[in-house]
């Protein structure tokens, strides 16, 4: 068994399987985006109190319109609780309209109100400041390397996923 040396108390621990967390793509990728949401979280809670998954869903409304609660999930890759606390929560505060589709009485449509439009105006410029600064370490040629990197991997998940191949390699024959 591998000991990997434990970055916070500089003791080594066993490696789960040889499983370097800290080098884990999908959990360096969480981190990192937590760590970043965060960052811009923290203004706008103070500024606006607006809890991270309520800022998700006036984002997504700002950008995309008006949308069901499950459109708003899908775009947030959020789930439907969550979701819905936050919508709840936007309505009752007059950021966020409910109402019923025409078209499909059985289905809600969310849309930012005016007030919900103009905190969305004032929050857009800061979290591309902050996303501005993130990106000023960086080189063009990195920057565009990161998009290109990102827009591969967003593509593959879109495919059968990559676990799944692995199970069949495996028990493929020799």
């Amino acid at each position: 068994m591998k000991l990997n040396p434990s970055p916070r108390r500089g003791v080594a621990v066993p490696e789960a399987d040889g499983l370097i967390l800290e080098r884990f793509l999908p959990y360096r990728l969480s981190t990192l985006t937590l760590r970043i949401s965060n960052a811009i979280a923290r203004s706008y809670e103070r500024r606006f109190n607006l809890s991270v998954p309520e800022w998700r869903v006036m984002a997504v409304l700002g950008r995309f319109g008006p949308l069901s609660a499950n459109g708003v999930g899908e775009k947030t890759q959020m789930d439907k609780v969550r979701v819905s606390r936050a919508v709840a929560r936007l309505v009752k505060a007059g950021r966020v309209s409910r109402r019923i589709d025409r078209a499909d009485r059985r289905r809600a449509v969310l849309a930012l109100t005016p007030q919900g439009q103009a905190i969305h105006r004032e929050i857009v410029p800061h979290a591309r400041g902050v996303e501005a600064r993130l990106l000023a370490g960086l080189t063009p040629a990195e920057r565009a390397a990161i998009d290109h990197l990102f827009a591969k991997l967003e593509a593959r998940v879109e495919t059968p996923f990559v676990a799944e191949g692995v199970r069949s390699e495996s028990s493929a024959a020799p």
